[in-house]
């Protein structure tokens, strides 16, 4: 067998993986033994491992994620309120499945951005795409985007996210446009995607923060009612870091 052009051609076509594990089937040797069906399902098998691989990576990328983070390494000995169980039922991503919502609240520095990062590292492996956005970088965005006519491409490519996270939401009252334009994503994802909220601001206290009642309702009817909800307190884990230094 003349192993090298084979070894080019899987290349040039992308068959990467299965180049791989050819060349590792040649170099191993002693495989007269296995039917050829089943070395071609081995190569197979590297093959669909390889780009899975690839477009998980991709789907990471393109989060942006603000934190490296993973539902494995999530800290529960620190004293903020954190169910290990519930964490358990959330990071096998059904929740994403059916399309509900997560909130999670809490003071500053009890490590709520990091737990929105790792459940949307968990949906990244899971197959899920996701994006990650500070939501004063998100309403500047769709500001910029009506200036330059993105607008509308800006709200689609929301809208087929299957997991949007929404960090620090709350910290200022929002203006009528930008109550329109959180309208507008939550309508869109509504029963469809899933969105991924944390907030300093406990939930009681969102209809108030909206501003305007009718829409308020309009908001928290599409992103409260059907949300799984982690109330976190204590204090900074940031705190609790920098005095063991």
């Amino acid at each position: 067998m003349l192993l090298h052009p084979t070894l080019e051609k899987l290349t040039a076509m992308r068959f990467t993986g299965m180049a791989a594990a050819l060349d590792e089937q040649m170099q191993i040797g002693g495989l007269d033994h296995m039917a050829f069906e089943e070395r071609l399902g081995l190569l197979l098998d590297r093959e669909q491992a390889v780009r899975e691989t690839r477009r998980m990576k991709t789907r990471l990328r393109k989060a942006k994620l603000r934190q490296q983070g993973s539902v494995e390494d999530i800290d529960f000995r620190h004293p903020r309120g954190l169910d290990k169980s519930l964490v358990a039922r959330l990071a096998d991503c059904q929740w994403i499945r059916k399309h509900h919502n997560l909130i999670i609240t809490g003071p500053t520095g009890v490590g709520k951005s990091y737990l929105a990062c790792a459940f949307a590292e968990k949906a990244c492996r899971e197959g899920f795409s996701a994006l990650y956005l500070r939501t004063t970088k998100l309403f500047e965005d769709l500001s910029l985007a009506k200036g330059d006519g993105r607008y509308l491409k800006l709200l689609s490519s929301y809208a087929k996210t299957d997991l949007l996270v929404l960090d620090d939401y709350g910290l200022f009252e929002l203006s009528q446009e930008q109550r329109h334009d959180l309208l507008e994503i939550l309508e869109d994802r509504h029963g469809l995607k899933s969105t991924l909220v944390t907030s300093q601001l406990p939930v009681e206290n969102w209809h108030e923060q909206i501003g305007d009642p009718t829409l308020a309702d309009a908001i928290l009817d599409r992103l409260v009612h059907s949300a799984h909800k982690i109330q976190l307190n204590g204090e900074s884990m940031r705190k609790k870091t920098a005095n063991l230094t």
